[in-house]
């Protein structure tokens, strides 16, 4: 037997990492969260001092330096940037606004692209991002496309900078959020859109807890049939 892919797709603060996370915890498959690979290079950008928004070719530059390696164990999935963990400061907001930005970029996909692959045809996957289900594993055996209110994912993604102890406010991560739902839905290469054959979940109004067993519900029955 094959192994069992997984795509799970939405906009940013739907829950994906933290629901497939779970998911996959309980099914014993592999996470993959594809978005921390791009928050990777929107950090490289940052720390640069190159606005991955308006200097492509200096990001496009900076490709060849740029090293990404996953590793899984006990604390889960940690991302390391040219041999440096950086799990930690991937998820600041402003790097939230640059993996936006540089996921617009070809190039950049294009590098990604191979490394996602490669890791979802070696074991049985649970991989989220924006264009998973469209692009990644077209294959999928099955695809879900996880969605709520920009309000609702606002308010989760402002709970949970404050139980980080990073400062900021909830205008301005709705600011952040529908600048990356217009970013994401239209640029040209892999915009976020369900895919045809894709399973819409919607978690507006339903707890960690309900959204979590709900898509693993899904999976369960998926691979049963």
């Amino acid at each position: 037997m094959g192994t069992f892919k997984v795509a799970i797709d939405g906009p940013a603060g739907a829950g994906k990492s933290t629901i497939a996370k779970a998911a996959a915890r309980q099914l014993k498959f592999v996470y993959i969260d594809t978005g921390a690979m791009y928050r990777a290079v929107g950090l490289a950008a940052v720390r640069e001092g190159i606005n991955p928004n308006t200097d492509i070719k200096e990001v496009e530059a900076l490709l060849p330096k740029v090293e990404i390696d996953i590793s899984h164990g006990d604390k889960g999935q940690e991302i390391f940037l040219n041999g440096e963990n950086v799990s930690k400061e991937i998820r600041m907001p402003e790097i939230s606004v640059a993996a936006s930005d540089v996921s617009k970029i070809p190039a950049v996909r294009q590098k990604l692209l191979g490394l996602q692959r490669s890791i979802a045809e070696k074991t049985d996957v649970i991989m989220d991002g924006r264009d998973i289900g469209t692009v990644v594993l077209p294959d999928a055996e099955l695809k879900i496309f996880l969605t709520a209110s920009v309000e609702e994912r606002a308010m989760r993604r402002y709970r949970e900078l404050c139980e980080k102890g990073i400062e900021s406010s909830f205008d301005k991560v709705k600011r952040d959020m529908e600048y990356r739902d217009k970013n994401d839905s239209e640029r040209e290469i892999a915009p976020l859109k369900p895919a045809e054959d894709s399973v819409i979940v919607d978690t507006t109004g339903k707890t960690l807890d309900e959204s979590v067993e709900w898509v693993f519900n899904i999976i369960r029955e998926s691979r049963e049939k």
